[in-house]
């Protein structure tokens, strides 16, 4: 069974910077392009970054492009997201997605504001 678990969310402050994580279980995530997702307060979820399966490429949503950037461990079986001048329309619940598989995690709360 797929499991993936996001880690890593917290209050920050504007400007601020967080590192999220999400480890996978059941899968081998080399095989599999990955995204992560962020779901605002009130708002449906939206898209954030996509990484290939080797991670040579990368997209971003205009919104976070330049702040954020996506990162992947294929060895030890983990996704990573790099969120820098972080903005208060930042805050949302973020999300691990494998697209193919339709497996998405419980997410983890990132919440900016002073």
């Amino acid at each position: 069974q797929v499991q993936l678990v996001e880690s890593g969310g917290a209050w920050v402050q504007p400007g601020g910077s967080l590192r999220l994580s999400c480890a996978a279980s059941g899968v081998t995530l080399s095989l599999y392009a990955m995204n992560w997702y962020r779901r605002p307060p009130g708002q449906g979820r939206e898209f954030v970054a996509a990484i290939t399966s080797a991670g040579a490429d990368t997209v971003y949503a205009d919104s976070v492009k330049g702040r954020f950037t996506i990162s992947r461990d294929n060895d030890n079986n983990t996704l990573q997201l790099e969120m820098n001048n972080l903005k208060p329309e930042d805050t949302a619940v973020y999300y691990c997605n494998i697209g193919k598989l339709g497996a998405w995690g419980q997410g983890t709360q990132v919440t900016v504001s002073s």
